[in-house]
């Protein structure tokens, strides 16, 4: 299996997907976070209520050390955890062409297409309990807009923008 996927078609850039460096990305997602609903709140005022919580606490309990490094609990993390990243920075990096529509996904026997529109809500799951996808990887890919449970695409082998 092939853990390469390249980038190719109606774009300036082709670029190439490596996903096994992924796991020391920061961007990367648990899915908790890929698929926890879309909450509209206001910026300032979720500031001002996490800020006089934790001054709150502060006053209260006092400062606290923490009990486990951050380094040592993100290491842990990595080691045991189920990662996504999100498909559309790696599109727009291509820099696809003004006449590009849509996103051809190849897997081993048949083809896929997603609509370039709906790029933003594709989830790449590259990570299961801190091991690469080997049997049907490199990815699977995952729409945000529905639920955990859904069935993904896999055996991605290549994107073409169309």
């Amino acid at each position: 299996m092939n853990s390469i996927i390249q980038v190719t078609g109606l774009v300036n850039f082709p670029i190439t997907i490596d996903p096994t460096v992924w796991i020391f990305d920061d961007r990367k997602q648990t899915a908790d976070t890929v698929f926890a609903p879309v909450e509209v709140k206001d910026e300032l005022e979720a500031y001002t209520k996490e800020a006089s919580k934790h001054w709150d606490q502060e006053i209260t309990e006092g400062a606290k050390v923490p009990e486990q490094s951050t380094k040592t609990y993100q290491k842990v993390e990595m080691l045991t955890g189920t990662f996504y990243m999100s498909l559309a920075p790696f599109i727009k990096n291509a820099e696809p062409k003004k006449d590009a529509t849509t996103l051809l996904v190849t897997m081993a026997n048949e083809e896929y297409a997603i609509p370039l529109e709906e790029i933003d809500s594709i989830f790449l799951l590259f990570c299961i309990k801190g091991k690469p996808l080997t049997e049907d990887g490199p990815v699977h890919i995952y729409d945000n807009r529905k639920d955990k449970e859904q069935t993904p695409i896999k055996n991605v082998q290549a994107f073409k923008i169309t």
